[in-house]
Protein backbone atom coordinates (compact mmCIF):
# COMPACT_ATOMS: atom_id res chain seq x y z
CA UNK A 1 0.00 0.00 0.00
CA UNK A 2 2.76 2.46 1.15
CA UNK A 3 5.41 1.51 -1.69
CA UNK A 4 3.81 4.09 -4.58
CA UNK A 5 3.26 6.64 -1.81
CA UNK A 6 5.19 9.80 -0.13
CA UNK A 7 2.68 11.25 1.69
CA UNK A 8 -0.24 9.38 3.83
CA UNK A 9 -2.97 11.61 6.23
CA UNK A 10 -5.17 10.13 8.35
CA UNK A 11 -7.25 10.44 11.32
CA UNK A 12 -5.87 8.38 14.08
CA UNK A 13 -9.09 6.67 14.73
CA UNK A 14 -9.12 5.57 10.87
CA UNK A 15 -5.89 4.26 10.85
CA UNK A 16 -6.14 0.85 9.39
CA UNK A 17 -4.10 -2.12 10.18
CA UNK A 18 -2.84 -2.30 6.57
CA UNK A 19 -0.84 0.80 7.46
CA UNK A 20 0.39 -0.36 10.66
CA UNK A 21 1.29 -3.27 9.02
CA UNK A 22 2.84 -2.17 6.19
CA UNK A 23 6.74 -2.70 5.78
CA UNK A 24 6.81 0.55 3.77
CA UNK A 25 6.11 2.57 7.01
CA UNK A 26 9.69 2.18 8.22
CA UNK A 27 10.80 4.37 5.52
CA UNK A 28 8.35 7.34 6.34
CA UNK A 29 8.61 10.49 8.75
CA UNK A 30 5.39 10.62 11.18
CA UNK A 31 4.04 13.39 12.77
CA UNK A 32 1.58 11.92 14.93
CA UNK A 33 -0.58 14.95 16.73
CA UNK A 34 -2.75 14.35 19.77
CA UNK A 35 -5.67 17.09 20.03
CA UNK A 36 -6.36 17.78 23.73
CA UNK A 37 -5.11 14.52 25.35
CA UNK A 38 -2.71 13.56 27.66
CA UNK A 39 0.59 12.93 26.54
CA UNK A 40 1.59 9.23 26.12
CA UNK A 41 5.00 9.75 28.28
CA UNK A 42 5.59 11.75 31.27
CA UNK A 43 6.36 15.69 31.07
CA UNK A 44 9.70 16.35 31.89
CA UNK A 45 9.59 20.36 32.24
CA UNK A 46 7.99 22.39 34.53
CA UNK A 47 6.25 24.69 31.37
CA UNK A 48 4.35 21.34 30.04
CA UNK A 49 1.06 20.17 31.26
CA UNK A 50 -0.04 16.81 31.58
CA UNK A 51 -2.90 17.27 28.79
CA UNK A 52 -3.11 19.08 25.35
CA UNK A 53 -1.77 19.44 21.96
CA UNK A 54 1.32 16.77 21.74
CA UNK A 55 2.73 16.54 18.82
CA UNK A 56 5.46 13.19 18.49
CA UNK A 57 7.94 13.67 15.70
CA UNK A 58 9.29 10.25 14.35
CA UNK A 59 12.09 9.73 12.02
CA UNK A 60 12.28 6.95 9.54
CA UNK A 61 13.29 3.65 10.72
CA UNK A 62 11.98 3.91 14.45
CA UNK A 63 8.66 2.60 13.77
CA UNK A 64 7.01 3.35 17.17
CA UNK A 65 3.50 1.57 18.16
CA UNK A 66 2.23 4.75 19.80
CA UNK A 67 -0.97 3.90 21.88
CA UNK A 68 -3.77 5.21 20.06
CA UNK A 69 -6.87 3.75 22.03
CA UNK A 70 -9.66 6.55 22.75
CA UNK A 71 -6.53 9.22 21.43
CA UNK A 72 -8.31 11.73 18.90
CA UNK A 73 -5.39 13.32 16.67
CA UNK A 74 -4.21 12.51 12.95
CA UNK A 75 -1.02 11.14 11.74
CA UNK A 76 1.24 12.49 8.57
CA UNK A 77 3.65 10.86 7.12
CA UNK A 78 6.07 11.77 3.98
CA UNK A 79 9.29 10.45 2.56
CA UNK A 80 12.01 12.14 2.76
CA UNK A 81 11.49 12.00 -1.44
CA UNK A 82 9.03 14.59 -1.00
CA UNK A 83 11.44 17.29 0.57
CA UNK A 84 14.87 16.49 -1.87
CA UNK A 85 14.15 19.77 -3.91
CA UNK A 86 14.23 22.16 -0.85
CA UNK A 87 17.38 23.91 0.63
CA UNK A 88 19.69 21.10 2.30
CA UNK A 89 19.63 23.85 5.54
CA UNK A 90 15.76 23.42 5.54
CA UNK A 91 16.13 19.30 5.29
CA UNK A 92 18.96 19.63 8.02
CA UNK A 93 16.28 21.57 10.28
CA UNK A 94 13.67 18.63 9.69
CA UNK A 95 16.56 16.26 10.74
CA UNK A 96 17.01 18.01 13.91
CA UNK A 97 13.14 17.89 15.34
CA UNK A 98 12.92 14.62 14.68
CA UNK A 99 16.08 13.13 16.03
CA UNK A 100 16.18 13.97 19.35
CA UNK A 101 17.61 11.43 21.58
CA UNK A 102 17.57 8.82 18.49
CA UNK A 103 14.10 7.89 18.98
CA UNK A 104 11.09 10.39 18.49
CA UNK A 105 10.69 14.37 19.31
CA UNK A 106 7.96 15.92 21.12
CA UNK A 107 6.75 19.10 21.64
CA UNK A 108 3.65 19.95 23.35
CA UNK A 109 1.34 22.74 21.37
CA UNK A 110 -0.79 26.32 22.66
CA UNK A 111 -4.12 26.28 21.61
CA UNK A 112 -2.76 29.52 19.50
CA UNK A 113 0.27 27.41 17.76
CA UNK A 114 -2.63 24.57 17.34
CA UNK A 115 -5.01 26.60 15.78
CA UNK A 116 -2.24 28.13 13.15
CA UNK A 117 -0.81 24.25 12.37
CA UNK A 118 -4.51 23.06 12.00
CA UNK A 119 -5.35 25.79 9.19
CA UNK A 120 -2.65 24.61 7.71
CA UNK A 121 -3.74 20.92 8.07
CA UNK A 122 -7.18 21.40 7.22
CA UNK A 123 -5.75 22.63 3.88
CA UNK A 124 -3.65 19.67 3.48
CA UNK A 125 -6.06 17.21 4.03
CA UNK A 126 -8.44 19.19 1.47
CA UNK A 127 -6.29 18.44 -1.08
CA UNK A 128 -4.96 15.08 -0.62
CA UNK A 129 -8.54 14.13 -0.21
CA UNK A 130 -9.17 15.02 -3.97
CA UNK A 131 -9.66 12.78 -6.61
CA UNK A 132 -6.65 14.25 -8.47
CA UNK A 133 -4.17 15.44 -6.46
CA UNK A 134 -1.76 18.61 -7.02
CA UNK A 135 1.56 17.15 -5.48
CA UNK A 136 3.06 20.49 -5.53
CA UNK A 137 0.68 22.01 -3.59
CA UNK A 138 0.96 19.07 -1.12
CA UNK A 139 4.56 19.80 -1.05
CA UNK A 140 4.16 23.58 -0.49
CA UNK A 141 1.74 22.58 2.47
CA UNK A 142 3.69 20.14 4.25
CA UNK A 143 6.77 22.74 3.81
CA UNK A 144 4.38 25.18 5.86
CA UNK A 145 4.02 23.23 8.51
CA UNK A 146 7.37 21.47 9.43
CA UNK A 147 8.58 24.90 9.01
CA UNK A 148 5.81 25.94 11.80
CA UNK A 149 7.02 23.14 14.16
CA UNK A 150 10.58 24.21 13.54
CA UNK A 151 9.65 26.90 14.72
CA UNK A 152 8.36 26.17 17.73
CA UNK A 153 10.63 23.75 17.91
CA UNK A 154 13.06 26.26 18.82
CA UNK A 155 10.93 28.21 21.39
CA UNK A 156 10.88 25.53 23.28
CA UNK A 157 14.81 25.27 23.41
CA UNK A 158 14.58 28.70 24.73
CA UNK A 159 12.44 27.61 27.58
CA UNK A 160 15.37 24.93 28.30
CA UNK A 161 18.13 26.05 30.78
CA UNK A 162 21.99 26.12 29.72
CA UNK A 163 22.41 22.44 30.90
CA UNK A 164 19.52 21.13 29.14
CA UNK A 165 20.32 22.92 26.17
CA UNK A 166 23.74 20.59 26.78
CA UNK A 167 21.41 17.60 27.14
CA UNK A 168 20.16 18.20 23.89
CA UNK A 169 23.54 19.14 22.31
CA UNK A 170 25.19 15.94 22.99
CA UNK A 171 22.24 14.19 21.77
CA UNK A 172 22.86 15.04 18.85
CA UNK A 173 26.07 14.12 18.81
CA UNK A 174 25.20 10.94 20.23
CA UNK A 175 23.12 10.16 17.40
CA UNK A 176 25.80 11.07 14.93
CA UNK A 177 28.74 8.85 15.99
CA UNK A 178 27.20 6.58 18.60
CA UNK A 179 28.52 3.42 16.25
CA UNK A 180 31.69 4.27 16.37
CA UNK A 181 32.87 6.59 19.36
CA UNK A 182 31.68 5.11 22.95
CA UNK A 183 34.43 7.10 25.09
CA UNK A 184 33.34 9.94 26.98
CA UNK A 185 36.11 12.02 26.07
CA UNK A 186 35.18 12.06 22.35
CA UNK A 187 31.96 14.00 23.00
CA UNK A 188 32.92 16.52 25.87
CA UNK A 189 36.15 17.27 23.23
CA UNK A 190 33.08 18.20 20.91
CA UNK A 191 31.43 20.32 23.29
CA UNK A 192 34.01 22.03 24.74
CA UNK A 193 33.89 20.32 28.26
CA UNK A 194 36.00 18.02 30.33
CA UNK A 195 34.77 14.64 30.27
CA UNK A 196 33.78 14.95 34.16
CA UNK A 197 31.78 17.64 33.63
CA UNK A 198 29.65 16.36 30.87
CA UNK A 199 28.92 13.18 32.95
CA UNK A 200 27.93 15.45 36.02
CA UNK A 201 25.38 17.07 33.63
CA UNK A 202 24.01 14.20 32.79
CA UNK A 203 23.75 12.48 35.75
CA UNK A 204 21.73 15.46 36.79
CA UNK A 205 19.52 15.72 34.17
CA UNK A 206 19.08 12.52 33.09
CA UNK A 207 20.52 10.06 35.88
CA UNK A 208 23.03 8.35 33.62
CA UNK A 209 26.61 9.04 32.32
CA UNK A 210 27.96 9.49 28.99
CA UNK A 211 29.07 5.80 28.73
CA UNK A 212 25.26 4.49 29.91
CA UNK A 213 23.60 6.82 27.43
CA UNK A 214 25.79 5.01 24.62
CA UNK A 215 24.77 2.09 25.77
CA UNK A 216 21.27 2.81 26.23
CA UNK A 217 21.49 3.98 22.64
CA UNK A 218 23.24 0.81 20.85
CA UNK A 219 20.45 -1.50 22.92
CA UNK A 220 17.89 0.63 21.24
CA UNK A 221 19.57 0.16 17.90
CA UNK A 222 19.98 -3.87 18.71
CA UNK A 223 15.82 -3.97 19.39
CA UNK A 224 14.90 -1.96 16.05
CA UNK A 225 16.82 -4.08 14.16
CA UNK A 226 15.86 -7.41 15.89
CA UNK A 227 12.17 -6.29 15.42
CA UNK A 228 12.26 -4.28 12.06
CA UNK A 229 14.47 -6.15 10.13
CA UNK A 230 15.12 -10.02 8.78
CA UNK A 231 18.97 -9.53 9.69
CA UNK A 232 20.32 -12.42 11.97
CA UNK A 233 21.62 -12.06 15.45
CA UNK A 234 25.34 -12.00 14.45
CA UNK A 235 24.17 -9.62 11.77
CA UNK A 236 22.89 -6.69 14.19
CA UNK A 237 26.13 -7.41 16.63
CA UNK A 238 28.29 -6.93 13.26
CA UNK A 239 26.04 -4.08 11.97
CA UNK A 240 26.75 -2.22 15.69
CA UNK A 241 30.23 -2.75 15.71
CA UNK A 242 30.69 -5.71 18.09
CA UNK A 243 33.88 -8.29 17.22
CA UNK A 244 31.99 -10.98 17.37
CA UNK A 245 28.44 -12.59 18.45
CA UNK A 246 29.03 -13.56 21.88
CA UNK A 247 30.46 -10.59 23.14
CA UNK A 248 27.20 -8.82 21.63
CA UNK A 249 25.11 -11.35 23.37
CA UNK A 250 26.96 -10.97 26.83
CA UNK A 251 26.43 -7.17 26.35
CA UNK A 252 22.60 -7.38 25.36
CA UNK A 253 21.91 -9.95 27.72
CA UNK A 254 23.54 -7.75 31.06
CA UNK A 255 21.72 -4.72 29.72
CA UNK A 256 18.17 -6.60 29.30
CA UNK A 257 18.20 -9.57 31.32
CA UNK A 258 17.18 -11.65 28.21
CA UNK A 259 19.34 -12.85 25.49
CA UNK A 260 19.10 -11.25 22.17
CA UNK A 261 17.29 -14.42 20.55
CA UNK A 262 14.78 -14.51 23.83
CA UNK A 263 14.21 -10.47 23.07
CA UNK A 264 13.62 -11.25 19.37
CA UNK A 265 11.30 -14.02 19.70
CA UNK A 266 9.35 -12.14 22.18
CA UNK A 267 8.96 -9.18 20.38
CA UNK A 268 7.56 -11.18 16.48
CA UNK A 269 5.12 -13.01 18.66
CA UNK A 270 3.79 -9.52 20.25
CA UNK A 271 3.72 -8.09 16.76
CA UNK A 272 1.91 -10.69 15.90
CA UNK A 273 -0.68 -10.56 18.82
CA UNK A 274 -0.94 -6.60 18.68
CA UNK A 275 -1.17 -6.13 15.01
CA UNK A 276 -3.66 -2.94 15.08
CA UNK A 277 -2.35 -1.12 17.97
CA UNK A 278 0.22 1.59 17.93
CA UNK A 279 2.55 1.71 21.50
CA UNK A 280 5.26 3.67 23.43
CA UNK A 281 7.74 1.47 25.18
Amino acid sequence: MLSDQVLYIRNLADCPPSYLDDPGRREFFEIVWLKNEEALHTPQHDFQTLKGHWIYLIPPYRVHQLNKAGKQGVLISFKQELLEDDLKEFLLDVFRIFNLQGEFSCLQVSEAHAESLSAVYQLMYAEYDQDSVNLIMLKALLKVLLLKLIELKEQYFTLQDLNEKRVYEFMMLLEKNYLEERAASFYAGKMGLSAKRLNQILKEKLDKTVVQLIHDRLILEAKRQMIHSEHTIKEIGYNLQFKDRSYFSRFFKTHTGQTAQEFQNQARRYVLKHDNTLYAD
